[in-house]
């Protein structure tokens, strides 16, 4: 049995890979894989589902893990985020914390290059580059180069956040990669800069107060709540495009896609209005906490709309 002291040691590294985003990340990579096999009728191995599973969650951890060691500096500063594990110190020294990254960046990428085992040579190869790829752009283009530079960081930066569906996707088959694969990771992409902005106009001040040029701290609050109704509207624009698909004259999702992309968007519509006419924090905050359930119904509806 673990001692307490081991279980609390590992608590706290559970803690720094912000496991509430990876497993959002971990979701959307199942859906774009079981959305692959519904379409195209591929069964998928457990051994492929481990590796698929195991190496977005370790992928994902890994870049949780070293984007906050890289910026420990200013998270001791922000309010909300003086209290992680390495700010308050229960990680020290904070090597330690950037070693576990990187054992968690090797275990990514040896779990995604080894579904070339699984299933095929070049589902393993495809899987191994978007996950080389999106721990590349959110560790080094997101967080070292334009984190703390640029207005324009998390769009840059939110490439890696469709990575994930892209891995799920190619696992199961690159057949129609560059359409389905492509919009269900549009699909991430596109949500990205309206969850984040939500998050940073909330705490607006935190990002002041270390210099991070996030969008809607830099910006007037005006400007702000109109880049996030403007960026709500492309996202929800942007959900209808898998109905349109097709696959050898048929749709690759049914009307239950359709009807669940327009109730939700509507819903997302309607908050982000809210927001806009009432950019009080409690509008910003209530759009930040139902932008995360809107993307997971998404990718649901996706599995159930893609059964034929």
């Amino acid at each position: 049995m673990l001692t307490t002291k081991t279980s609390s040691r590992i608590k706290v590294y559970y803690e720094l890979t912000k496991p509430k985003i990876w497993y959002l990340l971990v979701f959307t990579a199942f859906g774009a894989a079981v959305t692959a096999s519904n379409i195209y009728h591929i069964e998928i191995s457990l051994a492929t589902w481990s590796l698929i599973l195991g190496g977005v969650a370790a992928g994902s951890a890994a870049a949780n893990t070293l984007t906050n060691y890289h910026d420990r500096d200013i998270d001791a500063i922000m309010e909300r985020t003086k209290n992680r594990p390495i700010p308050s110190r229960r990680i020290f020294p904070a090597e330690k914390a950037r070693n576990f990254g990187l054992i968690l960046v090797a275990i990514s990428l040896v779990c995604s290059f080894s579904i070339s085992f699984t299933t095929s040579f070049w589902n393993g190869i495809w899987a191994g580059v978007f996950m080389a790829f999106g721990l590349a752009d959110n560790i080094l283009v997101y967080s070292h180069l334009l984190k703390r530079k640029s207005r324009a960081n998390i769009v840059l930066g939110g490439f890696s956040g469709g990575a994930p569906a892209m891995i799920g996707y190619v696992a199961v088959t690159t057949h129609g990669l560059w359409d389905l694969g492509l919009v269900m990771a549009g699909l991430v992409f596109v949500w990205i800069p309206m969850h984040i902005w939500a998050l940073t106009l909330h705490f607006k001040e935190d990002y002041n107060k270390v210099n991070v040029p996030m969008l809607t701290a830099v910006q007037s609050e005006k400007t702000s709540v109109r880049v996030i109704a403007g960026t709500t509207l492309m996202m929800v624009l942007f959900s209808i495009i898998p109905f349109f698909i097709t696959n050898n004259g048929e749709r690759i999702v049914n009307d239950v896609y359709l009807y669940t992309a327009i109730v939700s968007g509507a819903i997302m519509l309607i908050l982000s209005i809210w927001v806009l006419t009432k950019p009080y924090e409690k509008a910003s905050w209530t759009l930040f906490k139902f932008s995360s359930p809107y993307l997971a119904i998404l990718f649901i509806a996706l599995m159930i709309g893609s059964v034929h």
